[in-house]
Parts: C-alpha cells; sequence; structure tokens
C-alpha cells in the first residue's frame, strides 16, 4: 500500500483502497487495531551511542595506539613521569574530537519537531481531537487555517484550501489544493491533491484521508534518507589519516631494526635500549600537531563566526578552500524567499517600485522620479483595490518583516505602504474568495459614498471579464506590458473595478462577469539577494561553478539563473527527467547543465552524490526540510540561519547568520587562508620531528649517550606547537588567493618540495647539534649537554618560523612585521625556555641543568644559521623553478 500512487486516485478510488467512510471515518476499534499494524505515527529514533563509547572511540587512530604502548612500556621500566606525560598527550587528543562529535541525532530530533501534537478526526461519525501519534491511515482528517498537517493525507475536498510547503518542496508561495486526480509522472511540488506530513496550512479548509503515517510519510522518507547517508570525510581528514599510517608504518620498522642493531652491535643494556627505541618512536610521532591543527581550525571557525558564516565542524573550515562546485537551492538562497512587487503598470504610466522583501522600505517612481500619488488617480486606485480585496497582513518581528497570510497577499499589502501617503484599507461589504476556478477575488466597498467592486487576480481572466476583445488595441496594449514582465520572470496580477448601485449589499461571481474597467497590471517577484550576482561573478573567478537546483518552475528558474549570471545558455534539466535517467547519464547531465527546476529530495541528492563521482568538493546549500539528505551528503552543507529550518541547520556543517550568499564566498576566502597557513603549520612542525629523530637515530647507530630523553622530546613537540606554531595561524591571506581556482581534491598535503624542505631542515638542525654535542660531551655533564641540545632545537625552529611564513620568496619583506602574532609567541617561547630552566622544579621534572648565561649562544647560533641557510635555499629552489 506504501507504494501506491495516491495522488494519481480518484478520492472514491482513494477512499475504498484505504478502507474507511468519508462522513464516518474509521471506529474506534478498526483505529485501534491499525494503530497496532502500523504503529504511531512518528519518526523512529536512532539507538545513542553511550557518551563513553563516543569518547574512547577518539582513541582509534594508529599514532595513539604507538603512543599507548609507549606508554605501558615506559610504566614497566619505572618512568613514571615520561608514562603520564605521553597519556596526557593522547588523553587531550581524545578530548579535542569527543567535543566534535557528530550531530546526526540533533538532525533527526530536528525533523521529529516538525510534525504536530493534535490532529482533528472524524471517527465513529463523530469530530475527535486526538494526538497526530495516533493517526492511522484511513482516519479522516479536517483541516483549517494555521493547522500543522498530521500525516500524508489525500485530499477529498478543499474549500479555497492554501498549504505551506516550502519546508519541503522550496516552493516560495503557498500551494492552492484541488483534489482531482493527477497524472502517474506528477513530481512531488505539483500534487497539488495531497497534504503532506509537516507543512502548514496557510488559508482555508479541506478534508482529506491519511495515506501515510510515520516513517512511511514523505517527511519519513527524508528522515530515513538522513539515517542512510554517510558524511563524507574531508580531504584534510583523508590525507591526515594516510599520512598517520604512512608515518607509523615507518616508525615501528625502524624501532625493530634500531633495537635489533643496539643489541647485535652495541653492549646497550635491553631497558636503555628500550626508552631509547621508545625515545624515537615518541621523536617521530608529531604528538602536537593534532592538537596544533585543531586550534587553527578552532580560530578560522571564529573568525568565519565574525563574518557570519558558523561551522559546526572543524574540518569543515579547510574543506571549503577545495570547493569546485557550489549547489544552490534558488527559494532563500539566491532569492530572498520573499514575494515583491517591482513593476506596476496602468493605462498611461509604467512605474518601477524599490526594496525588497516584506519591509514597508522603498518608493514607486515612473521615469526615474517619485510619484505623488494624489497625482496618479489610476494607480491610488489600483493600490486601494489590491490593499482592500487582501487577506493577510505584515508584522515585524524581531527586526525581521514577516508575512501573516498568502505571501502574495502579503508583497500587496508593501505595495501599498511603499505610496508617498497613506493607503487604508477599505472595510468589505461583501466578498467573493479566491477560488482556483474562477483565478481571482473580489470585494464590495463604499468609497466616496460610491459602491465599488474592487477584483484582484489572473490577468487573462480580468481582461475576459472586462470584454476586451483578443484584437482589441486595449487587449493588445495589456497582453504586451503582461508578456513584457514575464519575461522578466515577474508573476503578473490584475486589479479592476466595476461601479454598482448603492442599495448593494452582497455581490457573487455574476455580478462580476463583465462590466469591469481594468485598473492596471502589478509584477511579482521573489527578487534576487543583494550581492548575489557579485559573489557569483567572484566564484567564477576563483575557478567554483554554481548550480541552481530548485524545486521551482523551469521558466523562473532560468529567468533567476540569468539574471545572477549562474548560466548562458537556455539548458534546464526538470526533476522528471532525472528520475528517468541512468546513472551514467546523471552524471553527464550534471556537468552539461547548471540549472536544475521541480526536483524532489531525491534529485538534490543523486546530482550531489553525481557530482562528487566526478572527484568534485561539493557544497549544498538550503533551507528546507527537503535539502537535510543532500546537505548531509554533501562536502559543505550550507543552511540559512535566519530563515533554515532546524532539521537543514543539524544537518549541515556551516550556518549563514545572515542567509546571505555572499557570506559563503567570505567563508571559501576564509577556508583557503586556513588551508595555506596548516600547509604552513605542517613545513614548521615537521622538521622538529625530524631533527629529534635523527639526533636518537644517530646516537643509537653510533653508539653514543641519548641526546634527548622521551620527557624531553615530548616537551619540545608540544611548546613549539602550542608556541610558535600557533602564530602561523595568524598569517593573512595571500594576494591573488581568489583568482586561482580551487585545489585539486587529489591534492598531496606533503608535496615533494614539502618532503624535500622538512628532509632538508631535519638534517640541517640535527646535523648541526650532532656536531656541537660532539664537542661538548667531552667537557660537560649529560644533563648539560642535553639543556643544550634542548635549548638548540627550539631556537632552530624559532628562526624557521620567519623562514615559513612565506613559503619560497625572501622573508624579510614588506609583509615581515603584519603578523604581531609570530613576535608575541616568540617572546612567550624564549620565556618558556628561561622558566624551564632555571625555576627548579621544572628543571629537576623535564631532567635539564641550569646552564651558565655564555653557553645561550649555541642555541642563537644554530637558529640564525639555520634562518640565513634556509633563505639561500629558497632563493635557489625559487630560482630553478622559475626557470623551468
Amino acid at each position: 500500500m506504501f507504494d501506491t500512487l495516491w495522488f494519481h486516485l480518484s478520492r472514491e478510488e482513494s477512499i475504498e483502497k484505504l478502507q474507511t467512510q468519508a462522513n464516518t471515518g474509521l471506529s474506534t476499534a478498526e483505529a485501534r487495531r491499525r494503530l497496532g499494524s502500523y504503529g504511531l505515527n512518528e519518526l523512529p529514533k536512532k539507538e545513542l551511542t553511550p557518551k563513553w563509547v563516543k569518547f574512547f572511540s577518539h582513541f582509534n587512530d594508529i599514532l595513539i595506539y604507538i603512543l599507548l604502548v609507549a606508554a605501558i612500556v615506559t610504566l614497566i621500566l619505572g618512568h613514571y613521569v615520561d608514562t603520564v606525560v605521553i597519556l596526557l598527550v593522547a588523553v587531550v587528543n581524545a578530548l579535542i574530537g569527543y567535543v566534535q562529535e557528530n550531530k546526526a541525532e540533533k538532525a533527526l530530533e530536528g525533523i521529529r519537531q516538525l510534525l504536530s501534537l493534535q490532529a482533528t478526526v472524524i471517527r465513529n461519525g463523530s469530530r475527535e481531537e486526538i494526538a497526530s501519534t495516533e493517526v492511522v491511515p484511513g482516519d479522516i482528517v479536517l483541516l483549517k487555517a494555521g493547522d500543522k498537517i498530521p500525516a500524508d493525507i489525500r485530499l477529498i475536498q478543499a474549500d479555497h484550501l492554501k498549504v505551506e510547503e516550502s519546508p519541503l518542496t522550496g516552493e516560495s508561495t503557498s500551494v492552492e489544493k484541488q483534489t482531482a486526480s493527477l497524472p502517474e509522472d506528477t513530481v512531488l511540488a505539483d500534487r497539488v491533491n495531497m497534504a503532506y506530513s509537516g507543512t502548514a496550512v496557510s488559508s482555508g479548509s479541506g478534508i482529506g484521508v491519511v495515506v501515510s503515517t510515520g516513517e512511511e510519510t514523505e517527511i519519513g522518507q527524508i528522515n530515513r534518507s538522513m539515517s542512510e547517508v554517510q558524511g563524507m570525510k574531508t580531504p584534510l581528514l583523508k590525507q591526515i589519516e594516510t599520512f598517520g599510517k604512512i608515518i607509523s608504518v615507518v616508525i615501528l620498522a625502524l624501532a625493530v631494526l634500531l633495537f635489533a642493531f643496539g643489541l647485535l652491535f652495541h653492549d646497550y643494556q635491553w631497558g636503555e635500549l628500550l626508552l631509547a627505541v621508545i625515545g624515537l618512536t615518541v621523536a617521530a610521532i608529531p604528538e602536537g600537531l593534532p592538537a596544533i591543527l585543531t586550534i587553527i581550525l578552532a580560530l578560522g571557525v571564529q573568525t568565519m563566526a565574525d563574518k557570519k558564516a558558523i561551522m559546526r565542524t572543524l574540518p569543515s573550515v579547510e574543506t571549503l578552500g577545495a570547493v569546485t562546485v557550489i549547489c544552490s537551492d534558488k527559494t532563500g538562497t539566491l532569492t530572498k524567499n520573499e514575494m515583491t512587487v517591482r513593476s506596476v503598470m496602468t493605462r498611461k504610466h509604467y512605474y518601477t517600485v524599490s526594496g525588497i522583501g516584506y519591509a514597508p522600505q522603498g518608493s514607486i517612481s515612473c521615469k526615474e522620479r517619485e510619484v505623488e500619488l494624489s497625482a496618479h488617480k489610476e494607480l491610488k486606485e489600483l493600490l486601494l483595490a489590491m490593499r482592500s480585496v487582501n487577506d493577510s497582513d505584515i508584522l515585524q518581528t524581531d527586526g525581521h518583516w514577516l508575512v501573516r497570510g498568502d505571501p502574495t497577499e502579503g508583497c500587496l499589502i508593501t505595495l501599498a505602504e511603499k505610496a508617498s501617503e497613506p493607503v487604508e484599507s477599505l472595510e468589505l461589504i461583501a466578498k467573493i474568495p479566491f477560488d482556483s476556478e474562477y483565478k481571482y477575488m473580489a470585494g464590495l466597498v463604499e468609497v466616496d459614498g460610491k459602491k465599488k467592486i474592487y477584483i484582484k487576480g489572473a490577468p487573462d481572466r480580468l481582461f475576459d471579464m472586462a470584454g476586451l476583445h483578443p484584437t482589441s488595441h486595449d487587449r493588445q496594449y495589456w497582453e504586451e506590458q503582461m508578456s513584457r514582465q514575464s519575461r522578466k520572470g515577474e508573476r503578473v496580477l490584475a486589479a479592476a473595478v466595476k461601479d454598482v448601485e448603492n442599495d448593494r449589499m452582497n455581490i457573487d461571481h455574476e455580478d462580476v462577469s463583465h462590466g469591469l474597467t481594468i485598473l492596471g497590471l502589478t509584477g511579482i517577484i521573489d527578487p534576487p539577494r543583494e550581492n548575489v550576482i557579485d559573489a557569483i561573478a567572484t566564484c567564477k573567478r576563483a575557478g567554483i561553478q554554481v548550480k541552481m537546483i530548485t524545486g521551482d518552475h523551469k521558466e523562473t528558474a532560468l529567468v533567476i539563473a540569468r539574471q545572477l549570471g549562474i548560466t548562458d545558455h537556455d539548458d534546464v534539466i526538470e526533476g522528471r527527467e532525472l528520475d528517468q535517467m541512468t546513472g551514467e547519464e546523471l552524471k553527464e547531465a550534471v556537468l552539461a547543465s547548471d540549472v536544475f527546476a521541480r526536483t524532489s529530495p531525491a534529485n538534490k541528492l543523486q546530482l550531489v552524490e553525481a557530482l562528487q563521482a566526478h572527484g568534485h568538493i561539493s557544497a549544498m546549500t538550503g533551507d528546507g526540510v527537503n535539502d537535510a539528505p543532500a546537505l548531509k551528503r554533501a562536502d559543505i552543507g550550507v543552511a540559512m540561519g535566519i530563515k533554515g529550518t532546524e532539521v537543514a541547520k543539524e544537518a549541515s556543517e556551516m550556518v549563514l547568520a545572515d542567509d546571505n550568499f555572499s557570506t559563503i564566498i567570505n567563508a571559501v576566502r576564509e577556508g583557503r587562508r586556513v588551508y595555506d597557513n596548516l600547509k604552513k603549520t605542517i613545513l614548521f612542525i615537521l622538521p622538529t620531528n625530524g631533527a629529534e629523530a635523527f639526533l636518537v637515530l644517530s646516537a643509537l647507530l653510533l653508539g653514543l649517550e641519548m641526546p634527548l630523553t622521551p620527557v624531553q622530546i615530548l616537551y619540545v613537540n608540544m611548546v613549539t606547537a602550542v608556541t610558535v606554531a600557533l602564530a602561523l595561524a595568524f598569517e593573512p591571506l595571500e594576494e591573488g588567493t581568489m583568482d586561482r581556482p580551487p585545489r585539486k581534491p587529489t591534492e598531496q598535503l606533503l608535496s615533494r618540495y614539502y618532503v624535500f624542505r622538512i628532509l632538508f631542515v631535519s638534517l640541517l638542525i640535527g646535523g648541526s647539534i650532532i656536531w656541537m654535542n660532539g664537542a661538548l660531551q667531552a667537557t660537560y655533564s649529560i644533563e648539560h649537554v642535553n639543556t643544550v641540545t634542548l635549548h638548540s632545537i627550539v631556537f632552530a625552529q624559532l628562526f624557521h618560523l620567519f623562514n615559513v611564513r612565506n613559503e619560497r620568496h625572501f622573508s624579510l619583506n614588506r609583509h615581515f612585521f603584519e603578523n604581531k602574532a609570530a613576535f608575541a609567541a616568540s617572546a612567550l617561547l624564549v620565556v618558556f625556555q628561561l622558566t624551564v630552566t632555571y625555576v627548579p622544579f621544572l628543571t629537576r621534572a623535564i631532567g635539564l641543568y641550569p646552564i651558565e648565561a655564555m653557553y645561550w649562544i649555541f642555541p642563537v647560533a644554530i637558529g640564525i644559521m639555520v634562518f640565513i641557510v634556509v633563505e639561500i635555499e629558497k632563493y635557489v629552489t625559487h630560482a630553478i623553478i622559475k626557470r623551468n
């Protein structure tokens, strides 16, 4: 039964198939039996993972495994300080990961909140109020304005019924409902004889029979797809995972070989040798890297938040820098989802209207001059008609103007408010409500002691009622005006008037079927957001494609896409065409077209997956429930903060606090800056590990005293990471960053040049310190030598920081002093070094010696030497690359 195309069946067939009665509904006993059969009308709750399991899952990393084994061995050997320090590093990394735990349960809870609490049904021939969770297939449900629809319903009666479906379909206007059956291939947004769970009645009333409840509803299927859709790992996480596996294999293999070498060729005690191998292992693992990457990403998140882009997961920050395609919903994303009158046409004049949205801010102009309403009588009467024959209102809430009622009627209220003088709504003596069969709404009013009927509705219908012959001059004039505005993507409404006798108290359709005088036309559009055109142009310069994926009509989507510069051709693919495509055809279509109209939630998900199959890094923007599965599947899901549903926000990685598409571009710019700085950080940190590993390796091979203990190695790794490495997070955006295409998804974090540079600096620092140690060990104690060695590594890295700030060009340039954080972090590091050297309990804990002032010459000299040599290497390398 759940596969039945209910919209294709007639009302009678639907009622018969569901074995119910339109007048009496189900009996209480039958409803109870069906509740047992179908279950409660609610979405299934996913079993939650215990918090402790989530926490310990963050130890599931091969580098952490190696650290934990090292901690166990040091514990067995009685080196408790080493054990505590190593465990502390592992726990800190796990805590950072736990804080960023996934949010799928919240997304599902957001969908559950959309479901209504109460429902009015007919059971046993009587009206009953029941909990919406107890609604079952076959129930007859009564709907009225303001109701939230409790389940998927096949309508059997609709009295001026309009339903707000934008959370589900993306439609910007309320959908008028009817009861006739529809073709089998009718897409979700066009199923006007259905009312769906989670949407709301904006006006009118209706009766329907429940066809689906719980997980079988349209919103339930979205819930299921949210559960089934797997989130994508970001490029950074993939590369760090690969890097971790490679370095782990190398470290373990090297540790085993060196342990065997030490036993066979040197007279090390096995305990001493094991500790030395642990020192090598700890030296080679970049413990500080996860912490510093997390901090840099968190700082990127803070910067983006200041620019109205709220990131919900840290790794997503750098993913933004790699985005190659932005798939954008139209309604509420590229446009404001606020119907706006842009033009007014009367018999004599063409008016333009400024201001966007429901806010009554703007003016009505003719030939670029604001009009005085008293001098334009036809315009004044048109505004009076549009405002009076109207069931809606506008109001301000929390600084935002909203419409109460139908959005199209709301924008006509705003139009009247923009006039140069007040246009008050007249009291309706009688009215004819809007009806889809007649396509107009009319009201009887009294103006200056005379009674009139004002009518607004579909232009074609009003032209006929005004008696305008298709070939008449007047008809051709109005048709031309209408066609011109339609080509601009505007929806055109007409207003007309009819004078009647003063004793008239009621009106019917016969009264307005003839004798009308056309007052004019209004052109209405859901306008593009401010700055979106510039934002899309910036995207194209940055090599980022923009694709519109919308539930709106083909013609409207194409007009908006052309206005925004998304496309320059007429190729628009509709959802029903996508449904009939094979996987390969879909992959071709997603590259060939930039505009997709009348799409379903499944289509949006298919298009995102098709783009990812081509290797694209995709961002999907949206604000409705219908966007949630695609938001979750996309590499970056982007939800609207003001008008977005909670479901969309919870499924996304980024929320736009100002609902502005342009904010995405600022976020992409920040994402590229963060990624560049992450690479610089890796280029800075890894030579520390390389130099330490080289020192320990050399000592083992040559049979020398260990230059550093495991605790000293961990201290150096962490202190350089959280001080000077952190300064790289504040490096500004490099010139021309947004004029280059996105980095390739396959681009390695460590390029061949980076690998060369890391090895070069590691050997430079390690080699110079071994040479220095050879001179010092003959005269001084091991603690004395270890202290100078530790400071030499730290100072080498301190000076190397200024090499890294500019990857290939000379560091002492005009931008040298721009990053104040680099100098503050350097000063802090010097303070740390002095503290651990001369504060007794820290000196003992780390195993250092309070060296005399003259011995600071060695670390400073090595630091200066490293800076000069690396600058020479950069100059030579850049010259070679430029020549090639």
